[in-house]
């Protein structure tokens, strides 16, 4: 079970749904070929038939993620997504994994901000017990989920989050970084995996409550990619799921995208050898109109070797190990992310200094075009790579119907992909990385000093029950 929102897998996603093949640039043969179908309980199933090989993907997606839960109960989203394979009704614990990979395939499932999806992707001949495997809990888990088996799913959660962040060398700095950005009213102001806390004081009722409320066909989208015959599947989806009740009209969160306003600096003390600096511009959600022009943006800082802060930190100044930048859009806004590696002697104080010297120029004189189209190609890399496989397909499509009503929107961000202008990237510079941002230094334990500005810079620590960030007075 993997978290999406480690921000590399989101903005990794986003680029790969957002963007097309340079190899089919005249537009009109950039398809994924596919057919909708809705079920009379609301159930969206998307069937895309390609025979290149004998293997079938099965991806389900439930418009729910951690966006969905309340302050004091974070952490139900992903719970519930370990929950899912504890069986149902008639798929005894383990089953579903052994009837996956004992045909030699494989399962799985991920939790992000906004959604909720769980795959199989198995040789062609056995789709249709993978189809009564995701009806069966879709419909029937309830009944076989007691506090045992809730218990020991929320211990395993417990055990993950102190694994892949708190233990984890700047396995925080995402947290910090919605922290700083997001209030705490906001549902994405809170991780993914959910506060220690609240994942504490979690009950197998609400639990319950949370599955009765989101885990149902008319809040489903199912995906069918691969080696099958389409009027084979419309069957055997009307079989296992056509049965299964529709559920309550989801109601959607309100999630207004954040407005700094004053730049936050921020230094948190963690278990690292060497300090790490990262910046934080609050951005906008993936229906935006500039999305490919942030991402482009974000190509164009930090997307290859010969990218402008790349560049100059690594190989001019060789004052960095690493740089990276990324737009990371959720549903309904998100964050323009910076990060850099320094390599000593140099500080997180003249590394920003740099950053902030190669933001301006770019700024000023916007991209050169053959920065322009080096970054629509590396995009256009990734979507290619990601039509390789049948689950990357699947995955496309889903976004598409998930969160924009159409599973064929990829064709419509290709055409906004490939319109972007040099002068789209400097305005989108401008617009985003010219005003207030969250500056957050993460430090070797005892050295608050090596943080960028540390005069100027809050500390942030952890309350001590383990369950928040509190910040402390300006040093």
């Amino acid at each position: 079970m993997r978290v999406a929102n480690s921000l590399w897998s989101g903005a990794m996603l986003a680029m790969l749904i957002a963007t097309s093949a340079r190899a089919q640039r005249d537009g009109t043969s950039i398809k994924i070929p596919f057919e909708r179908m809705t079920l009379p309980n609301g159930l969206t199933v998307l069937l895309a038939p390609d025979h290149t090989v004998p293997q079938v993907a099965v991806d389900v997606w439930y418009h729910v993620g951690s966006k969905n839960e309340l302050a004091g109960h974070t952490g139900f989203a992903h719970m519930f997504e370990h929950v899912m394979f504890t069986g149902s009704a008639h798929v005894p614990y383990g089953m579903h994994d052994r009837l996956t990979e004992g045909v030699g395939g494989n399962n799985n499932g991920s939790t992000s901000n906004d959604r909720t999806n769980f795959y199989e992707i198995v040789p062609s001949n056995y789709l249709e017990s993978e189809l009564w495997l995701e009806s069966d809990r879709m419909g029937f888990l309830l009944e076989k989920l007691d506090d045992a088996k809730f218990r020991a799913q929320r211990d395993i959660v417990q055990n993950e989050r102190r694994q892949g962040i708190d233990n984890q060398p700047y396995g925080r700095a995402f947290e910090l970084m919605d922290f700083g950005v997001y209030p705490s009213s906001n549902p994405y102001s809170w991780p993914i995996v959910g506060y220690m806390t609240d994942l504490q004081s979690a009950t197998v009722e609400d639990v319950k409550n949370f599955f009765r409320t989101y885990y149902a066909p008319s809040n489903a989208t199912l995906a069918i990619t691969g080696d099958f015959d389409p009027a084979r599947a419309r069957k055997l989806v009307a079989k296992y799921f056509g049965d299964l009740k529709r559920g309550a009209t989801v109601r959607r969160p309100k999630v207004v995208a954040p407005v700094l306003t004053a730049t936050k600096r921020l230094t948190f003390e963690d278990h690292v050898e060497g300090p790490r600096l990262f910046l934080t511009w609050p951005s906008r959600g993936d229906d935006s109109d500039d999305a490919q022009a942030r991402s482009i943006l974000s190509q164009i800082i930090a997307g290859a070797r010969t990218a402008r802060l790349t560049k100059a930190l690594v190989y001019v100044r060789q004052s960095a190990a690493e740089t990276e930048a990324f737009n990371y859009a959720r549903e309904n806004g998100g964050n323009f992310i910076i990060d850099v590696t320094p390599r000593p002697p140099a500080t997180l104080t003249q590394i920003l200094a740099t950053t902030d010297s190669v933001l301006a120029t770019l700024r000023s004189d916007g991209p050169t075009k053959e920065e322009l189209e080096k970054a629509k190609a590396g995009l256009e890399f990734g979507f290619v790579s990601a039509l390789q496989s049948n689950l990357g397909k699947a995955n496309i499509l889903l976004d598409g119907e998930v969160f924009h009503n159409d599973a064929g929107f990829y064709r419509k961000n290709y055409e906004k992909l490939q319109a972007v202008t040099a002068a789209d990237v400097k305005r989108v510079a401008n617009e985003y990385l010219s005003g207030h941002r969250v500056v957050l230094s993460i430090v070797p334990l005892g050295k608050p000093d090596m943080a960028a500005n540390p005069d100027s810079s809050a500390m942030v620590t952890v309350s001590p029950d383990g369950g928040h960030y509190i910040i402390g007075g300006v040093r």
